[in-house]
């Protein structure tokens, strides 16, 4: 069974969903691809391993069922992404996100490897009709280490200025171990921001800012910016939620869940400045040398919910103490990315 709902899930969803989600959403952030597209490498992946345990594949099928039994009062809609990992092969990745893309009618990005001379990244996008592009750090040259990997290691400004020509999306997973409130990264955000108009940048996971401890002086700094936005994929911190909106306003924060990822049961909590995933023994193996997974009693693991409803709880959250209107939670969850992507009513999900 893909995906099994549970007496707790449809009590969460009824307390803390109902009457907050609108009628049409838009997931701005989630991946498609096949297990068979895994292949060996000898490089050690550069974030963490935890959500492999979740799923090993997810289809625009597997997907668009998702969709239907976390959220049936709701018509969704996706941005589609590859899997952006050097153990997923990239042509298959892509190859598969375009047909999905043609057959769902759902937008999608390209995956991008900074290897690609501009011509070739244009030629690749344009081919495949996706709306933008995927890079991502893993994919940065192999000799940098992970702690020193910047932005323009796997986005460089050669593929900046083809996106600016085109007027692409871009969604950034940003690098680097302090995150969101690393100098370098906001440095190279805003170099983005300022010398490629164009480039529709969406930060992924609001940079990665999981904890309080990940925000530093970071919203000082990006309140000051005027188009970036911000994903609140597989992110669960209201606080961190508020803080974004109070520095850039709700028409700059999109829905994203990083499915299948999201289909976990969990539940987070900080600690020391980093994050742990609270789960139900045995459900995803052994993870007592994961710093970032730790498992509770059978007892609360029973009570546990999907990852992704979490995620919209802390939304809620955050979107009560600014005191957002219903319209502006609709434009988070809808009505900024069907702007950017020229989505319309009429047109219909998977």
């Amino acid at each position: 069974m893909l995906l099994e709902i549970t007496d707790t899930d449809r009590a969460f969803y009824e307390q803390h969903l109902t009457g907050f989600l609108p009628p049409r959403m838009i997931d701005t952030h989630t991946h498609v691809w096949l297990d068979a597209f895994r292949k060996a490498t000898d490089t050690a992946p550069r974030g963490p391993t935890w959500p492999n345990r979740v799923a090993s594949q997810q289809t625009v099928e597997d997907l668009a069922a998702t969709y239907r039994a976390m959220f049936p009062a709701s018509s969704v809609t996706s941005l589609l992404l590859g899997m952006p990992t050097r153990d997923i092969d990239l042509e298959l990745t892509n190859a598969y996100v375009a047909e999905c893309a043609a057959r769902s009618g759902y937008p999608a990005l390209l995956v991008s490897t900074p290897e690609w001379p501009a011509e070739e990244l244009e030629r690749r996008a344009q081919a495949g009709g996706f709306r933008g592009l995927k890079p991502y750090l893993e994919l940065a040259p192999a000799h940098i280490a992970s702690a020193d990997v910047e932005i323009f290691d796997f986005l460089p400004r050669q593929h900046l200025e083809v996106a600016n020509h085109h007027g692409w999306l871009v969604v950034l997973h940003i690098p680097r171990p302090r995150r969101l409130k690393d100098p370098v990264n906001l440095a190279q955000m805003l170099e983005i921001e300022r010398n490629y108009p164009r480039v529709r940048l969406i930060i992924a996971h609001i940079g990665r800012a999981y904890c309080p401890e990940d925000v530093g002086d970071a919203f000082a700094v990006v309140g000051e910016t005027r188009r970036m936005c911000f994903d609140i994929c597989a992110n669960t911190n209201p606080w961190v939620m508020e803080q974004l909106l109070r520095a850039v306003g709700p028409q700059r924060v999109l829905f994203g869940s990083d499915l299948p990822i999201v289909r976990m049961r969990m539940r987070r909590i900080c600690e020391n400045g980093s994050y742990v995933n609270l789960v139900p023994p045995g459900l995803y193996g052994d993870v007592s040398n994961d710093s970032h997974m730790r498992e509770v009693s059978q007892a609360e693991g029973e009570r546990l919910t999907f990852f992704l409803y979490e995620e919209l709880l802390a939304f809620r959250q955050a979107a009560e103490a600014v005191g957002l209107s219903a319209e502006d939670v609709a434009d988070v969850l809808y009505g900024n990315a069907a702007r950017m992507l020229g989505i319309t009513h009429s047109q219909q999900p998977l």
